[in-house]
């Protein structure tokens, strides 16, 4: 039997390169070989700390006697959904005609040319009280395949016309700060008043939701500033803290937030760690928060965020549990850690996480998924760069320009005008095309960093990236274009404009093309921002809890943009006015706006130089550190002293 996924840059893949399963990577070979043998395909779609995926791998992928089976009858297509979201997003829209139960593994029947006509999830290898065991489907499926052809690719066809139907978004118009205000409302309808947190099942961190209630907060909502403490609190004192390494768990299975869900992602603790870090920004210390809560403690439980420790100590362990744990050799980050690991031996989910943090250092860390993914890593790179600005932590801050070099060494190695990879394993770089999940995310990472560190290389990439997403005909989208497969095939659907445990591409796009506007003032980028989250907006306001980035964005849309610029003495002067300006940055850094930027003259000079209007003429007066604080790029008088700029600040 050929290994065909031996050497694929996945390792969700490369784990099932033993199974007796003859897998075929995603691509156009293993459709021409179903086609040649006019069977039909199997399409399996999972990722590394998929727990459910590991289960069916061990009770069906290995078995000899079904896999024989499945290669006689079957091309099977393994599919990483993080290496390939595009694939994920067009096989979930279909299986959705098939099923209610979404989810993954994600098990789909396709014809040779790709179109489905049956999916599921999970199958067990003996039947379950309704549902049929595996062998039972792949039964089926056979025999309809072999009786009733005309019938299968009947439903084939039409799952593709009504996913062609659905594909295009009708942009909506940018919300007023009224209608945004209703929506933090109608979001406190879906908090759980025995529990907190959101919804009456499982719980899930909800980074999303968290960043659109801080940008209200900050409109000056009250009601969503408590609101976003009573859920960082919850979050910060559920079992989804590991309280030894400081990362979040995925989810809790039950509404009291008990049983997590082991796996530990990228994405989740990039959003925490700005979260927690904007938190402790507003010293919203929740033992100090008594009077203010008080009035909403008829409906939820006066325990909820008692015993929370305090954002910054929050921030601290996320941003530890990036380091030490996420940390790849070449410097970027490992996508997940997974749930299970062998204790003693013996294979246990969570188990390693129940021990302390003695016990832990006996036993085997769970494995990394090692895959480096340019989105997610620029979540991270932008995280710990504010973060480490903010908090006066220079190794946060080198661990992300060190992160943002390995990522573009690696997956833009020609520059801000080549191609751009979306992921790559110990350098190898994947053929998946970029999302605008990749763009969005590693240029907003990228801005963040070029003013954590005042170097506008970091910024004018990111320029870069976020312009190529407008194309010729106006509309918006990756340079890279869409899926090969599934253009050839014309399988593609329009991409998700919710948020799930990273924001959708176009609400990140947005976010990186916002921060832009508050640095260049270049118009054509706050329209940009505006256009990528119009067609999210339709439907954001009646379903907050599903576009929280989104609602964010047009938060920030609508409220004033207060940039402040710090210039200080160039490095050979740096040391002799230290005293003076230490506190003055340090002023600056806590409590300035998101686009805060403390800059060398020489470094301002440069961001002006490179068409950054924010910091054109901004220079020193008399020789001493200088603030210029703005709201829309018109700037009050410039100040010398952390007295003034205090006073200019509140």
């Amino acid at each position: 039997m050929t290994n065909r996924l031996r050497d694929a840059v996945s390792p969700y893949l490369r784990a099932h390169a033993d199974n007796p399963v003859s897998w075929w990577p995603w691509g156009e070979e293993a459709f021409a070989e179903a086609a040649a043998r006019d069977i039909p395909v199997f399409i399996s779609i999972g990722y590394s700390t998929c727990h459910w995926c590991h289960v069916m791998a061990r009770e069906s992928f290995s078995d000899p006697a079904l896999a024989a089976f499945l290669n006689d009858n079957f091309v099977a297509i393994k599919v990483d959904r993080e290496e390939h979201p595009e694939v994920d997003d067009a096989y979930l829209a279909a299986a959705s005609a098939f099923t209610g139960n979404l989810g993954w593994p994600l098990s789909v029947f396709a014809t040779p040319a790709g179109a489905a006509f049956f999916a599921g999830t999970y199958y067990p290898p003996r039947p379950v009280g309704e549902t049929p065991s595996f062998r039972m489907v792949l039964d089926a499926i056979l025999e309809a395949w072999g009786e009733r052809r005309g019938e299968v690719e009947g439903a084939a066809g039409a799952v593709l016309e009504a996913l062609a139907a659905a594909r295009v978004g009708v942009p909506s118009a940018l919300p007023t700060a009224v209608q945004l205000d209703a929506a933090v409302a109608r979001l406190a309808r879906f908090e759980d008043p025995e529990f907190g947190g959101l919804g009456r099942g499982a719980k899930f961190p909800n980074a999303p939701v968290i960043s659109f209630l801080a940008s209200r907060a900050g409109a000056g909502n009250a009601d969503a500033a408590d609101f976003a403490s009573r859920l960082r609190a919850r979050l910060a004192e559920s079992a989804l803290r590991d309280p030894v390494d400081g990362g979040f768990f995925r989810y809790a299975v039950q509404r009291d937030w008990s049983e997590p869900h082991y796996e530990r992602m990228l994405s989740d603790n990039a959003q925490l760690l700005s979260a927690f870090s904007a938190a402790a920004a507003v010293a919203d210390v929740w033992a100090n928060e008594a009077p203010r809560r008080a009035a909403t403690r008829d409906r939820v439980s006066p325990d909820i965020g008692h015993s929370a420790p305090v954002p910054s100590a929050v921030a601290a362990g996320v941003a530890d549990f990036l380091l030490n744990v996420l940390r790849l050799p070449s410097g970027a980050f490992a996508s997940a850690q997974d749930s299970e690991s062998p204790i003693d031996g013996v294979r246990s989910e969570g188990g390693y996480y129940a021990l302390g943090a003695a016990g832990r250092i006996a036993q085997p860390r769970p494995a990394l998924d090692a895959k480096v993914l340019t989105g997610l890593n620029g979540l991270a790179i932008g995280a710990l760069a504010s973060a480490g600005a903010r908090w006066g932590h220079p190794e946060w801050i080198a661990a992300a320009r060190t992160a943002a070099d390995a990522v573009l060494g690696m997956h833009l190695p020609m520059g801000p005008d080549g191609p751009l990879a979306r992921a790559s394993l110990d350098g190898r770089a994947s053929d998946a095309v970029a999302t605008l999940e990749d763009i969005g995310g590693l240029a907003g990472g990228l801005l963040r960093l070029s003013l954590a560190l005042g170097e506008v290389r970091y910024a004018t990439t990111a320029r870069a990236l976020i312009e190529r997403t407008r194309r010729a005909d106006g509309s918006i989208g990756a340079p890279g274009g869409i899926d090969p497969v599934l253009a050839a095939h014309g399988l593609a659907v329009a991409p998700d404009l919710d948020d799930g445990a990273t924001p959708s591409g176009a609400a990140l796009l947005a976010d990186a093309a916002l921060l832009l506007w508050g640095m260049t003032g270049a118009d054509t980028h706050r329209r940009l921002a505006e256009d990528a989250i119009a067609p999210a907006l339709a439907n954001a306001l009646d379903q907050p809890t599903a576009f929280g980035a989104a609602l964010a964005v047009a938060s920030r849309v609508r409220s004033p943009l207060r940039q402040l610029v710090v210039v200080v003495p160039d490095e050979q002067n740096h040391e002799q006015n230290h005293e003076q300006h230490g506190e003055f940055d340090r002023l600056a850094l806590v409590n300035g706006p998101e686009v805060t930027a403390v800059v060398t003259s020489a470094q301002s000079v440069a961001f002006g130089n490179a068409g950054f209007e924010l910091f054109q003429s901004r220079g020193l007066l008399g020789g001493r550190a200088t603030a210029y604080l703005c709201t829309h790029f018109v700037c009050a008088l410039p100040v010398s002293t952390a007295a003034e700029l205090a006073k200019l600040l509140a």
